[in-house]
């Protein structure tokens, strides 16, 4: 035993020698301070936000997408094949044993090792035996592919979670885009009536000697551009409804005439700044932190790879010359003791898997910080949307109130004969551009508080053991 331990004492004088020099990370970690960060946090959002628009209708398409969407479906699977990485990095600290079973026929070198009689001769060989080995990680090899197992699957489980929320948006984004379509067809189909309406009219002045056919052809090329307005709305509808379709995974979604008036969904205060803890609600940046430290763990098994590795190893079994003896107890054998392996020349295949892993930390680093400047961006201007549309909407109905009483005027004054019917429809375009207006306001307040609930993370709570500091 002494010359083994001799062995390993000189192994490890070598293995200090390894040579790292020249390979460190070119990275750094951007600060995840958001700027205008309100000191008090917001309240965190429920994991189901969408049920707070109050329709049973989108509730079940989200919950329905959920459970059957394919791109959902893949991060699923992704998140499971790193699981099961785990367990592999996990069974590497563990005893291995494996048992084998030959039975051969063979001939035996007549200049070989064996002398006569079994020298050319042809005989049967038969071994049962049990292997075992136990590799002892003084360099924290195993340990570092655990973390990095155990990383990357946490990114995998937060990226589960991005694909959660980012499918429950599109859902919501698209059932809301049916909603105002469906408003906008509202306004359009009173719009088609309006003009038809004004048409008569115009056709009973003629026959009263009180208007002229240029009154008749203006009246009369209102009507088709109605229509033409209307089919428009039409193919923006049957768009929104297949988008939905694609999204819950079936063609019986909700059509026009099947969702709700925008003035029943509720509307919700916006934020006066970015929450201060935005980062650590976001699943997007937990993930891509979580490569960062896998990546860092990757480095750490990739310098371990220097070092010596070091087993215990054993067998027992038997083993015979003839397959007639192979039970006998003199068929017994057996060996165990360290078995030690080091790198000492390979090339630079080890300095260059080293580098490699190295690059894919600086890979990992810059990921991390675009999705920081994304997600500030991103939510900066969720929150710039929320707020300026909701000071739009203020403004937008005071000026449709001025736009329908000054069309009100302009009716009453033709129809006494003191105006024209130019002023009618110029006061009537005003009318109808600022109700077009206000159901696009109206469409865009809930987008924007949709993409707002998706920048704040979406009710994305990491479990205790896998929490993200945005630091």
């Amino acid at each position: 035993m002494k010359p083994l331990l001799t062995g390993l004492a000189a192994a490890l004088v070598l293995a200090g020698c390894a040579n790292f020099s020249g390979i460190e990370p070119q990275a750094k970690l951007r600060d995840a301070a958001v700027p205008h960060a309100s000191s008090a946090s917001v309240a965190t959002l429920a994991p189901d936000w969408w049920k707070e628009f109050g329709d049973a209708r989108l509730d079940a398409l989200v919950d329905e997408a959920l459970a059957g969407n394919p791109n959902l479906g893949v991060a699923q699977a992704r998140l499971r094949r790193a699981q099961s990485t785990i367990e592999s990095a996990r069974s590497a600290d563990s005893p291995q044993l494996t048992g084998q079973a030959d039975a051969m026929r063979q001939r035996f070198t007549e200049h070989g090792l064996y002398p006569a009689p079994l020298a050319g001769s042809i005989k049967d060989t038969g071994t049962l035996q049990l292997n075992g080995s136990w590799e002892l990680d003084f360099f924290g090899k195993n340990k570092a592919a655990l973390q990095a197992a155990l990383g990357a699957a946490r990114a995998s489980e937060a990226d589960v979670a991005a694909a959660r929320i980012l499918l429950a948006s599109n859902v919501a984004r698209s059932y809301f885009q049916l909603v105002r379509v469906q408003e906008q067809l509202a306004v359009a189909h009173r719009t088609l009536e309006q003009r038809d309406q004004q048409l008569k009219l115009v056709q009973q002045r003629l026959q009263a000697g009180l208007d002229t056919n240029l009154e008749l052809r203006q009246a009369e090329g209102g009507l088709p551009e109605a229509r033409q307005q209307i089919e428009a709305l039409q193919e923006q509808a049957q768009v929104a409804h297949n988008a939905l379709a694609a999204l819950v995974g079936r063609d019986d979604v909700p059509a026009v005439g099947g969702v709700p008036a925008l003035h029943a969904i509720p509307t919700a205060p916006a934020l006066s700044a970015l929450p201060a803890d935005l980062l650590g609600r976001r699943p997007d940046i937990a993930a891509a932190r979580w490569r960062v430290e896998a990546a860092g763990e990757d480095i750490k098994n990739a310098k371990a790879q220097f070092y010596p590795n070091i087993n215990l190893v054993g067998f027992i079994g038997l083993n015979s010359l003839g397959l007639g003896k192979l039970l006998d107890m003199g068929s017994e054998q057996w060996g165990f003791g360290p078995a030690i392996r080091l790198p000492i020349f390979d090339g630079g295949r080890l300095r260059a898997n080293l580098k490699g892993k190295t690059a894919d930390l600086d890979v990992a680093i810059e990921s991390y910080n675009g999705a920081v400047l994304d997600a500030i961006h991103e939510s900066g201007d969720a929150i710039a949307a929320v707020q300026s549309v909701a000071r739009q909407q203020v403004e937008q109905k005071q000026a449709e109130a001025a736009a329908e009483g000054a069309y009100d005027i302009a009716v009453q004054r033709y129809k006494a004969g003191l105006g024209t019917y130019l002023n009618v429809l110029s006061a009537e375009t005003t009318v109808l551009q600022q109700r077009r207006l206000g159901v696009d306001l109206a469409a865009r307040a809930l987008d924007a508080r949709v993409s707002l609930y998706r920048a704040l993370g979406g009710g994305y709570q990491p479990a205790a053991d896998t929490a993200v500091a945005a630091h």
